[in-house]
């Protein structure tokens, strides 16, 4: 991670979970952090866990991903109050129950839609402009899931099927980013990260209990793969990982 040291990095859900695992991973590591969310008082509240001749390098700003207009406004902020973008972790992300048959779920399929995949699309779109202007070293990663490869169906749990649809959408994004990024001769690496059940507040108690007692990962497992990803010489590219906990049966 040396590589990283005083650079710039972003990560959109900053507030919980394995976005703030991954922020305050990245602060350790010797990264400048901006954590974007939109309980940003969550994202400040990090800082207690963090030593105190650290806490100055994370940032919380408020964001909202589903919004294009917020993010081009909080990109050219971070551009002009820090003078680069190296790193953008592309983390938030919402889980709806939804039935794509079903009429009155059109809000909730729009919400997962524009938060899931059209987020990651306009915060890597918005960091290219700052990574292409500075011309460093640069990397993105999308904090994918399991689900974005396969889909399993459980009878005993709610419908939430646009959540896998939205996550096959970033396995293809992350791709489409690496043949972008190559045409583009900037040296910007795209990974994507697909973790399998992460104990996080995506699921509602009642969700895990129906689920059973199936092995879960920890925020932290995740966060330090995201570190294994970022801490890889320049000439290597780790495009997919996927992370399980062991013993899951899917």
């Amino acid at each position: 991670m040396d590589q990283w040291n005083n650079k710039v990095a972003v990560v959109t859900g900053a507030s919980s979970g394995i976005g703030a695992a991954i922020a305050k991973d990245l602060v350790k590591a010797g990264m400048i952090t901006i954590g974007l969310a939109r309980r940003v008082e969550k994202v400040e509240a990090l800082k207690k866990d963090l030593p105190e001749n650290l806490q100055g390098n994370l940032h919380a700003v408020k964001c909202d991903v589903s919004k294009e207009d917020d993010i081009v406004r909080v990109f050219e902020w971070i551009e002009t109050k820090f003078k680069g973008i190296d790193v953008l972790i592309n983390n938030a992300g919402i889980i709806r129950e939804t039935e794509l048959i079903n009429k009155d779920n059109s809000i909730a399929i729009r919400e997962v839609i524009n938060t899931n995949v059209l987020g990651p699309v306009f915060c890597t779109r918005e960091a290219y402009k700052s990574m292409e202007k500075h011309g460093r070293n640069s990397h993105v990663v999308h904090i994918n899931s399991i689900l974005g490869h396969y889909i399993i169906r459980n009878l005993q749990v709610p419908s939430y099927n646009i959540y896998p649809a939205s996550k096959f959408a970033v396995t293809a994004i992350t791709e489409i980013h690496r043949q972008e990024f190559i045409r583009s001769k900037h040296h910007i690496k795209v990974t994507s990260v697909s973790p399998g059940a992460v104990k996080t507040e995506i699921f509602p108690e009642d969700i895990l209990e129906k689920l059973g007692k199936i092995p879960f990962l920890e925020p932290e497992d995740v966060s330090h793969s995201v570190l294994h990803i970022l801490g890889t010489p320049p000439h290597v590219q780790i495009h997919e990982l996927i992370i399980k906990p062991f013993g899951e049966p899917l």
